[in-house]
């Protein structure tokens, strides 16, 4: 039974060409045969669906197929019907029962012919390297592409991040050192080269990309070179001032309180921060939870001092 290559497609013969483009897009997607690797009927309709479209997807070729000129196998009907004639170089690829993933496409278009679709507007330009089978196409040769980037988190601790550090990784069934540079911050990414996926077809390898969650530290923190502290002090020590340790990035350090100190006061340890960042002290005034009734008495005995502007 002669085949009705409109019916092939599932569209009418007055259907545009936009609309046969669709149908065959949606077909395509449909029977692949990488997509549909264990089912020999997919292939058998992908190879159809595709010949349909080879002949009325193409304006010149669908003319002579409305008018009878060639067939539904792109051959040419009447005087000269060889085969080879007219749209010869079609019926080389199907018409004999050839392989349509053999050396008749050259990745985008059946060889010998002069408006074959584009597959890359199926699945996109890499379908023919993404695919198993793509060897086929371009007569065994395809695209080298780049190997897939891993992507990994890895927590570290606050020194670890603003001092830097080394950290082991397992990545590939094997440790990796990474090298967390000095200042890092939280969220920040690194770039592994090469250690990711192979490439495909010699293509380089992909990266690793490490995100960073930095954990938050009991009383520093950082704002981008500068290192925060909030030092307690009592109401004595802020009254009479004092001389109190304080702990930095490199070790504990000496700093003096002046007399007089109020809450929110900033002392400043200059390159004690990132690099070359400064440590900034912040004073808070801290009352003593324990009642004390001396020093009830002599808070009572002092006079009272307006220090509100409201």
């Amino acid at each position: 039974m002669v085949k009705d290559l409109y019916s092939v497609l599932g569209v009418s013969k007055t259907a545009s060409e936009a609309e046969i483009k669709s149908a065959y897009r949606k077909l395509a997607r449909k029977y692949h045969p990488d997509l549909n690797k264990d089912n020999k009927d997919a292939a058998e309709k992908f190879k159809e669906i595709s010949a349909a479209y080879d002949i009325i997807g193409n304006k010149e070729r669908r003319q002579k197929y409305d008018n009878n000129e060639i067939d539904a196998e792109g051959k040419p009907t009447g005087f000269g019907a060889s085969g080879f004639g007219g749209d010869g170089g079609f019926y080389s690829s199907y018409g004999a029962g050839g392989n349509p993933f053999g050396g008749g496409f050259s990745g985008r278009r059946s060889a010998g012919m002069d408006g074959g679709f584009d597959f890359s507007s199926i699945f996109g330009e890499d379908i023919f390297s993404q695919f198993g089978g793509a060897q086929g196409f371009q007569g065994g040769a395809r695209r080298s592409r780049k190997g897939q980037d891993i992507a990994y988190t890895m927590k570290i601790n606050f020194l670890d991040a603003v001092n830097g550090s080394e950290q082991k990784v397992f990545l590939g069934g094997k440790n990796i050192n990474v090298k967390i540079p000095a200042g890092t911050t939280d969220g920040q990414t690194l770039r592994l080269k090469g250690l990711g996926q192979p490439g495909i077809n010699g293509g380089a390898n992909g990266d690793v990309l490490i995100t960073l969650n930095v954990l938050p530290h009991p009383y520093f923190r950082a704002e981008g070179k500068d290192i925060y502290i909030e030092l307690p002090i009592t109401p004595k020590e802020a009254v009479l001032g004092a001389k109190i340790t304080v702990p930095t990035l490199t070790g504990k350090v000496a700093v003096k309180v002046p007399p007089y100190s109020d809450s929110g006061e900033k002392l400043r340890l200059k390159g004690k921060g990132i690099k070359s960042g400064d440590e900034i002290i912040i004073l808070k005034i801290v009352t003593s939870q324990t009642k004390n009734s001396e020093l009830e008495n002599v808070l009572a005995k002092m006079p009272d001092v307006n220090i509100r502007s409201f």
